[in-house]
């Protein structure tokens, strides 16, 4: 099913503090890769070998360096095919801020913003 929010973004300046501070606060676990500057945020229960969630309704997210065009926080939306979305997205009044690009080998990814200025992100599964 497309349409449902799949993932989270959180942005930070200080990558220890901001880590620490969700860690403390809510237990999340945040694994580093510092080669691709992101890190991946699970916060709820995972599969050991896949890392994906093991409980329906839970969604992990990342963390990453506060830079344009992810300057606040950011919920991502799932979608068969980000180039169509995209054009029904400026069809609507909206704007492609970030267009299709690769997450590794698990699809692409987008961001846009909507009518209201908020920024949204897409994925699309390979």
């Amino acid at each position: 099913m497309t349409g449902r929010v799949v993932h989270f973004e959180i942005p930070y300046d200080d990558k220890d503090r901001a880590q620490k501070f969700y860690a403390d606060a809510f237990g999340w676990r945040i694994l580093d890769f510092p080669e691709a500057h992101y890190s991946i945020v699970q916060s709820g229960p995972t599969d050991k070998g896949t890392g994906r969630p093991t409980e329906n309704g839970y969604i992990g997210g990342g963390m990453l360096k506060r830079e344009s065009p992810t300057d606040r926080p950011v919920i991502t939306i799932d979608v068969d095919d980000i180039d169509e979305a995209l054009a029904t997205i400026e069809s609507l009044g909206g704007s492609a801020i970030l267009g299709r690009q690769e997450v590794g080998d698990i699809g692409y990814a987008a961001y846009f913003k909507d009518v209201e200025g908020n920024l949204m992100g897409l994925f699309q599964s390979r």
